[in-house]
């Protein structure tokens, strides 16, 4: 049974209507219905129920009492490579298959937006690294390192070339979607032992605190302002296609705001379902695109 039959076979209690149900079925927000099924369903565990209002405001103390170390000792203990070996062993032991399915997914779709805006802006040239993880392995080469890093790279390097070329950014009648994948990612079985239980948010606010003890101060910063940037893809995006109407759900907004770093485990939540949501429009404008009818 897939993720989705779940919601699809949940029955109906009028007097106790389920709220991720709701949301399920809503059709409002452009969401792939396999990852939205996964993503809920990873909401309603008792993880997230029980332990993220316990969980997050420690998880949010240490970041405080983190960032004071780092003030007098700024380097120590850094090493990226320690950071994603233990974040692999926690995705392998303690995240739940939704979970590690729903975070493999953002850096597949992350790859395909960035290389959708690159293909439909005519006369650039920007050098990729697309990220296409279908297994955790390739979370110990400094993943979630270099998805930060790409995001960075591709907004200097598109600009660059933007002003140095004179382009204008215009809306596509005939879109490429060369990048966009319409059918179901490639990603292999994931752990799913009975100790595989910790949904996405509570293990992204568990880990926050992790990954910003392994890193500089610097490269911490730089990550958690990369969330920031949400807004300048979708602009990217609306510009291109023409329209930023279903590109109104980004919530990491202005990029010349920094955020502070006590809610960068919320927000990394939103940072990637704004992912989702903008491919699964693409997708949606693909299909629409290949049968002819008006996007």
């Amino acid at each position: 049974m897939s993720e989705a039959d779940y919601f699809h076979n949940m029955p109906h209690n009028k007097m106790d209507p389920n709220p991720f149900l709701a949301i399920f079925l809503d059709q409002s927000i452009p969401f792939n219905e396999e990852a939205k099924a996964a993503y809920l369903k990873d909401c309603s565990s008792r993880s997230r129920q029980f332990l993220l209002p316990v969980l997050r405001p420690l998880a949010r103390l240490l970041i405080i009492l983190f960032q004071l170390y780092k003030i007098v000792v700024p380097k120590a203990f850094t090493s990226s490579k320690v950071l994603h070996r233990l974040l692999y062993w926690g995705m392998k032991n303690w995240i739940s298959s939704n979970a590690n399915y729903m975070i493999l997914r953002h850096f597949y779709l992350g790859s395909e937006v960035l290389q959708f805006i690159r293909d439909n802006i005519p006369g650039v040239q920007v050098e990729m690294n697309p990220l296409k993880p279908t297994n955790l392995e390739p979370v110990k080469d400094d993943l979630f390192l270099i998805h930060d890093l790409n995001l960075y790279n591709f907004v200097i390097n598109l600009n660059k070339e933007i002003r140095e070329k004179n382009i204008q950014i215009n809306v596509q009648k005939q879109l490429k979607f060369d990048a966009i994948t319409s059918e179901p990612l490639p990603i292999e079985p994931l752990p799913d032992r009975w100790h595989n239980f910790l949904d996405l948010t509570t293990a992204i606010e568990i880990f926050t605190p992790i990954y910003q003890f392994f890193l500089t101060d610097h490269d911490f910063w730089r990550a958690t302002n990369s969330l920031q940037l949400d807004e300048t893809i979708g602009i990217l995006a609306s510009k291109i296609i023409g329209s930023n109407e279903r590109l109104a759900l980004i919530n990491n907004k202005h990029p010349m705001v920094p955020m502070s770093t006590l809610g960068a485990g919320f927000r990394l939540v939103l940072h990637g379902l704004a992912t989702e949501q903008l491919h699964a429009l693409l997708v949606e404008l693909k299909h629409k695109q290949a049968q002819g009818t008006p996007a």
